[in-house]
């Protein structure tokens, strides 16, 4: 099969021959049809997250066919369509799996991180960690669900019952939520970078009332701020825009560090917490809710030798939306 490769963190990806993985107990081959290219792909491509399993094919946000079934698989036929996440296993039995935690098990391995994942025309996926993909999304729309969505529905799940939420930074996983936030009721400001209009015109396209600049102050206080721009300056930047008892979650995996800023803006009750990871418990929520919800995305697809371009779009910002890899 052909693959883009990681062979180490800093360096483009090779693409490659490579055999043919084959599934084992439990897993699934699958064909893969879509690969959306995650901001976490970048961290792992540029170094900022530690000890990928080397050489690696990058990639987590799959939607792809069952084209063989190993043993002991009873969820998926041959010809099935899938889709696989960040989360690829578990151990089941620690104490945060068993508390219906298991996004926090100590040994849970990752897709395209310690997994190989979908910068391939092959994959190999446990089929415990695998989702049936409604008809009505097409593989490149539906690619960007497998993480943007899904740690965009979890971040939004953190904030609670919040009416007016404000996101920082527009691209994939906020261009999702934002959908899923107004189909909920609530009102949606958005934050961007500086001078980037064309990122604010998408926001108010999607339903945000107001856009502006992340070191902008809203119109009004925010009931909960998401943070999905990997940029620490942002954490006391929405505490200082969110009301009291409000909530702040950073929904990335990485982020710069966080500046010192004054204790007032974190007390009367504001709460700053992280997500970390996802749960199949938020993949079987959300993939049920983002049809009803009437969710789209935005997409602009590369073909698979593109990889690192994809890449280097979504390192400028040069992105509305998310970049997807088409095999």
């Amino acid at each position: 099969m052909r693959a883009q490769v990681l062979t180490a963190a800093g360096r483009p990806l090779v693409e490659s021959e490579l055999p043919a993985p084959k599934p084992g107990a439990r897993q699934l081959l699958i064909g893969v049809r879509a690969c959306a290219v995650c901001r976490t792909d970048l961290h792992v491509v540029d170094g900022e997250l530690a000890d990928p399993k080397l050489p690696l094919v990058p990639g987590h946000e799959i939607i792809g066919t069952v084209v063989e079934k190993g043993e002991s698989v009873d969820r998926f036929a041959v010809g099935d369509r899938v889709g696989v996440p960040w989360l690829g296993w578990t151990c089941g039995v620690c104490e945060y799996c068993r508390g219906g935690r298991e996004n926090l098990c100590d040994r849970a391995r990752f897709t395209g991180y310690q997994i190989d994942g979908g910068y391939a025309e092959l994959t190999v996926a446990d089929e415990r960690y695998c989702f049936a993909i409604d008809p009505r999304y097409g593989d490149v729309e539906a690619a960007p669900l497998m993480c943007a969505g899904l740690i965009g529905y979890r971040t939004l799940r953190m904030a609670g019952d919040a009416r007016l939420i404000g996101i920082y930074g527009f691209g994939a996983a906020a261009h999702i939520v934002a959908q899923v936030a107004r189909y909920q009721g609530r009102r949606l400001f958005a934050f961007t970078r500086p001078g980037d209009a064309a990122a604010q015109r998408f926001a108010l396209s999607l339903g945000a009332e107001w856009a502006g600049a992340s070191d902008e102050p809203p119109p009004e206080p925010l009931d909960a701020a998401l943070i999905f721009a990997p940029v620490g300056a942002l954490v006391p930047a929405a505490l200082a825009a969110t009301r009291k008892g409000g909530t702040v979650v950073s929904g990335g995996i990485h982020m710069s560090d966080i500046p010192s800023f004054p204790y007032r803006i974190l007390w009367e009750e504001r709460v700053l917490r992280s997500v970390a990871n996802l749960t199949r418990r938020d993949a079987e929520e959300f993939l049920a809710l983002a049809p009803q919800a009437g969710v789209g995305t935005q997409t602009v697809a590369y073909r698979l030798p593109r990889a690192n371009e994809a890449l280097a779009d979504l390192r400028s910002g040069a992105l509305q939306g998310a970049a997807v890899l088409v095999p």
